[in-house]
């Protein structure tokens, strides 16, 4: 997933916005990513021949998200930008979608991990 979470970003910085301008290419690049988070999630979970407890499904999930986030801040700060910047992207208020993309990870696990073993 981290290696289409960075293409998606290059896709985003490359020809979303140059043709659609910065707020629809981050907006058309986040729903991108849930889709392929989603599907990744919904191809892995409905292969495996593991079969998964829901709390190892919600520890999957957690430990996803978490290293998402932590990732973006750990870039945020090797490139200096405030950490105020970054929060911002999860402001909803503001129009930011960002946060579509860690709820994703925190919940597709869940999802399609349950759901699929029934």
């Amino acid at each position: 997933m981290a290696v289409v979470a960075i293409l998606n970003g290059g896709f985003r910085e490359v020809v979303l916005i140059p043709r659609v301008g910065e707020y629809v290419g981050h907006i058309v690049s986040t729903a991108l990513l849930v889709v392929a988070i989603l599907t990744i999630s919904f191809v892995y979970f409905s292969e495996t021949s593991i079969e998964y407890a829901r709390a190892e499904l919600g520890l999957i999930g957690i430990l996803w998200t978490v290293l998402t986030v932590g990732f973006e801040f750990g870039v945020g700060y090797v490139e200096g930008t405030p950490v105020s910047t970054t929060i911002g992207q999860y402001n909803v208020l503001a129009g930011r979608v960002w946060i579509a993309v860690p709820i994703t990870l925190l919940f597709a696990p869940l999802l399609f991990g349950w759901y699929l073993s029934v």
